[in-house]
């Protein structure tokens, strides 16, 4: 039943919150360049900001469910959006490459809360019919951070420094805190999650089948998008300019995903619209790495990707939703930290490749776990006696 206390732009807020979660997990991947050049580290080095990152949000993404899941949601969320917005001002003030990478260590610990406690909330201020939908659009927002915030860095980084871009997201996650403070009602609290939860999760075949498609889908990636700038760069000699183009592309795509996924989703059902949009990642991952050293055809295969990206994320969200509601805040937050598995996970692969200068091969490599992906989706297709999960 929906919350008589919540008001018309909670879902919003909510949404925004992850706007500035998404910028924070992602900053690194826009301003690689900069970051190697400004702390005197390499290309690799840098990246491994986010494969660091990727751990720790993994970690401490059921970590911290467990332990805050008695806590009220308008406390615990608004808290979290605090710690991003100064974790992020105090990245712009930063010494050095380990100063740095400490900081966004501890920030991102109490930032995995963030999204599988957005998407929970969401669940207890929206009616049955509509938590697909809504939960899908809170998850917008980390279409926004890559259409809107993504470029934004690569632009801020490439003109005024790293320090700069930082201090810009933590300028948003402050704006953010507020709006969630004045938005959010008070007085929810999800189910507590115990052991017992866990065992429940650990013993279903369709759960643990989604957890593995997350994590595949986003393995395949990231080996890509962590060093797609740098990749840019070296494969077509794209300048910041292009590049920041290239990633609005394919966030200004990801967003049109996500608005198409949550048309459609309570009417094609979970099930189809993710299958739908899993295709169309594995057709611009594909083209990627069949286009490689053509900018015109790299960025045409990522706006295809993009269709994809955060729509068979938030798809993902739902169908843990649907297959067991009562186990909404553990399968959420597994459900974000297999995904935070998966960035890690291609982010190192990806990696290492380049390190190789193996350039050509990672888009290959990429395709290869989507596909696995892929197969997982129509492994998982419901029963038809059964209710779309």
């Amino acid at each position: 039943m929906e919350s008589p206390r919540a008001g018309r732009f909670t879902a919003t807020a909510l949404m925004l919150g992850n706007l500035v979660t998404g910028c924070s997990v992602l900053a690194p991947a826009g301003m690689l360049p900069e970051l190697s050049a400004g702390l005197g580290v390499s290309i690799h080095a840098a990246g491994l900001l986010i494969t660091f990152g990727a751990i720790t949000l993994c970690i401490g993404s059921p970590l911290t469910a467990w332990l805050t899941s008695r806590i009220e949601r308008r406390v615990l969320l608004t808290t979290t959006l605090a710690v991003l917005a100064l974790g992020n001002l105090a990245s712009a003030f930063a010494p050095d490459y380990v100063s740095l990478l400490v900081i966004r260590l501890v920030m991102l610990a109490v930032g995995a809360l963030y999204t599988p406690q957005a998407a929970g909330t969401a669940a207890l201020i929206v009616p049955a019919e509509r938590r697909g939908s809504t939960i899908a659009y809170i998850f917008l927002g980390w279409s926004l951070a890559a259409a809107i915030g993504l470029p934004l860095i690569t632009f801020i980084a490439s003109r005024y420094g790293w320090r700069a871009a930082y201090g810009e997201i933590g300028a948003l996650g402050c704006i953010s805190f507020l709006l969630l403070l004045v938005r959010l009602p008070a007085g929810l609290k999800g189910t507590p999650v115990d052991l017992t939860t866990w065992s429940a999760v650990g013993r279903s075949r369709t759960i643990l089948l989604l957890l593995a498609i997350t994590m595949l889908q986003m393995s395949g990636q990231f080996v890509v998008f962590t060093f797609m700038g740098p990749l840019l760069k070296k494969l077509t000699d794209a300048g910041p300019d292009a590049i920041g183009m290239v990633f609005g592309t394919y966030g200004v795509c990801g967003f049109l995903g996500v608005v198409i996924a949550t048309r459609i989703v309570d009417t094609w059902g979970p099930y189809r619209t993710s299958l739908l949009f899993t295709c169309l990642l594995l057709v611009g991952i594909t083209g990627w790495a069949l286009g490689a050293g053509t900018l015109m055809l790299m960025a045409g295969t990522v706006a295809i990707w993009g269709l994809g990206f955060a729509s068979t994320n938030s798809m993902q969200q739902v169908r843990l939703v649907a297959a067991a509601p009562q186990l909404a805040s553990a399968t959420v937050a597994l459900n974000t930290s297999v995904l935070y598995i998966g960035q890690a996970v291609g982010s190192a692969i990806g990696g290492l490749l380049f390190a190789r200068e193996l350039l050509y091969p990672l888009g290959f490599v990429a395709a290869g776990f989507v596909v696995l992906a892929l197969i997982l989706v129509v492994l998982s297709r419901p029963k038809r006696a059964a209710a779309p999960a």
